[in-house]
């Protein structure tokens, strides 16, 4: 089983720290580091993770603030030096709760504890179909028939395996409706399904004969998540 996480953390030390447990448990994917909660919970809002290492002093919001403010379904393991914020910890369902200075025997008892959890969950199924505005109707279009979603001017083209369909609605409600794992953003004026490239050389998608270019804005994120789907 392969666990995909993050670490929130605001200390490089303390990153690099949990970094180097984190590459001794092979089960155990890092996704990405990030110094403020702020960063965290917009990369949470398109990217599914499946625990979360989290300090509480992060600055403007702090980790129990995120926590308290914000539905995250992950499991989560607190990290920090302050024995007082235990007990907030618990009331908020953290799934551990670590002590600075720790050891790697305990690092790893708080990852048995989320591995657990995560076994246990039951499997989301990911949605198969969404509806689309399209002139004076919505129309049903399933998610695994959408090739790519090409932006014309203020129209976006949905290309489909049976249709194209022209629709007002713009990128950004496409990637609330629809998780990156299946169509992902790649350029300002394209997003494409993953499970229909073909292949992928220096900064283009080839989709049969089609050529989709990858843009500097989003080729960082796109080959983290190949990275991910190749797992």
């Amino acid at each position: 089983m392969n666990i995909n996480c993050i670490i929130i953390e605001d200390e490089p030390l303390a990153i690099e720290r949990v970094k180097n447990y984190v590459q001794k448990l092979p089960f155990l994917s890092l996704v990405k580091t990030f110094e403020t909660a702020i960063d965290a919970l917009l990369f949470l809002k398109s990217q599914p993770i499946d625990l979360i290492f989290l300090d509480i002093n992060l600055g403007e919001i702090s980790g129990i603030q995120m926590l308290e403010s914000s539905q995250i379904n992950a499991q989560i393991i607190i990290i920090t030096a302050y024995e007082e914020y235990a007990l907030k910890g618990y009331e908020l369902s953290v799934t551990d709760y670590l002590l600075k200075p720790y050891t790697f025997e305990r690092f790893f008892q708080s990852v048995q504890k989320a591995k657990m959890n995560i076994e246990k969950s039951p499997v989301v199924t990911e949605k198969e179909c969404i509806f689309v505005k399209t002139e004076y109707r919505f129309e049903k279009i399933f998610l695994n028939e959408i090739i790519y979603i090409e932006g014309m001017r203020d129209y976006r083209r949905i290309h489909t395996s049976t249709k194209k369909i022209m629709t007002l609605q713009t990128f950004k409600d496409f990637e609330e409706q629809i998780s990156p794992t299946i169509i992902c953003r790649v350029h300002k004026s394209f997003m494409v399904s993953i499970n229909k490239i073909d292949s992928i050389e220096r900064e283009e998608i080839k989709i049969k004969e089609i050529l989709i270019p990858i843009s500097d804005t989003y080729k960082k994120s796109f080959f983290e998540l190949i990275k991910n789907v190749q797992k």
